[in-house]
């Protein structure tokens, strides 16, 4: 059988920064892409998405941002931005390859793609991120609800909307992002548990993200310490908290009930509403790992640093908090991908030695 050194799955930032980094050790690895190019889920966020990290502090290894280092790209710019990146790497990148699962025995990793081909590796990285998972968590009453239901990742742009009764669920960048939005269109409100968080996106006149680096922060080895990841403020330049001063959008805590094509509010006022977004994040997209047992029963993979506690060989790259604050945004991720491959690397020389 044809052995691979290293097989990574997905294409997307964290893949692709792998396999410049496996590039460097001198592994030339192949990168299996489900989708039609190497962009990851760029293509399908929503089409206003804008990053929160300036240009200069959003590229991965061994490629600059091109343009103003000062300015926060959109969507489009880093969908093109990664397909440059591929096209420069010229590494084996196999998009339309979806890997169903994945096996290990004596040694050697088998991955099954959905149309039966394999490919056999000493070494995997799962670098698949959690756009294709997104979490739903359980919400009264939504099993009786008539009106839309969608999530972010499902979520395009506001127009559809025209006019509607709107409620976006969560307080994340993504779930204030969408509401603001969508204000402009509709009637919306944003509802959470708890308070909603703003942390100032440019304090003291500079970038949050300058002051993450300087101070060390951004890589700073903390995600070992957290037994669930914290939840991060909403980056604002006041935008934001003007918007929901001014009730475009409105924020209420967590309704109480949905009933047919009603909610009933904790104050026990009830009101029709259209369409619920949920803005409640994503899980890890790892369902081809069943057969390993490598997760833990809420999806997360059991790991040190991105190396996989129960089996030798597989890496993580992407995983929110991996290793720091900034472990799945396109500027952590070349130093994940860093610390992973040293210690593959080392797996691969000796694989070699005792297979041949």
């Amino acid at each position: 059988m044809d052995l691979i050194d290293t097989l990574v799955i997905g294409a997307g930032q964290s893949g692709l920064a792998t396999a410049h980094t496996l590039r460097k050790h001198g592994i030339d690895p192949i990168v299996l892409e489900a989708g039609d190019a190497p962009t990851g889920a760029w293509p399908k966020y929503y089409q206003s998405l804008t990053l929160f990290s300036p240009a200069r502090y959003s590229a991965l290894p061994g490629m600059p941002f091109p343009g103003d280092p000062d300015r926060y790209p959109h969507r489009d710019e880093v969908i093109d931005y990664l397909a440059a990146y591929a096209k420069e790497l010229d590494a084996d990148i196999r998009t339309g390859h979806h890997v169903r699962d994945l096996e290990h025995a004596n040694g050697i990793f088998t991955a099954r793609l959905a149309d039966g081909r394999a490919f056999h590796a000493r070494t995997v990285v799962a670098a698949t991120g959690g756009f294709t998972n997104p979490y739903r968590p359980a919400l009264p009453g939504l099993e009786g609800f008539n009106g839309r239901v969608m999530h972010a990742a499902d979520y395009q742009r506001p127009e559809p909307f025209a006019g509607q009764r709107v409620l976006v669920i969560g307080g994340g960048n993504s779930a204030v992002q969408i509401a603001t939005e969508l204000a402009e269109h509709a009637h919306v409100t944003v509802t959470t548990r708890g308070r909603l968080r703003f942390a100032p996106q440019r304090p003291f006149g500079r970038d949050l993200h300058f002051w993450y680096t300087v101070t060390g922060l951004d890589a700073a080895p903390v995600g070992r310490f957290l037994a669930h990841p914290p939840t991060v403020p909403v980056l604002d330049t006041g935008r934001y908290r003007e918007a929901l001063a001014a009730g475009r959008p409105e924020h209420r805590p967590m309704f109480t009930t949905l009933e047919a094509d009603q909610v009933i509010w904790s104050d026990g006022t009830s009101e029709h509403v259209d369409a619920l977004i949920l803005a409640t994040g994503y899980r890890p997209a790892l369902d081809y790992l069943t057969a390993l047992d490598v997760v833990d029963a809420e999806g997360h993979p059991r790991h040190r640093g991105g190396l996989s506690t129960d089996v030798p060989g597989l890496g993580f790259v992407g995983l929110e908090w991996q290793r720091s604050l900034s472990s799945a945004s396109i500027r952590g991720v070349g130093r994940d991908a860093a610390r992973v491959v040293r210690s593959l690397a080392s797996l691969v020389l000796n694989s070699r030695k005792e297979i041949g």
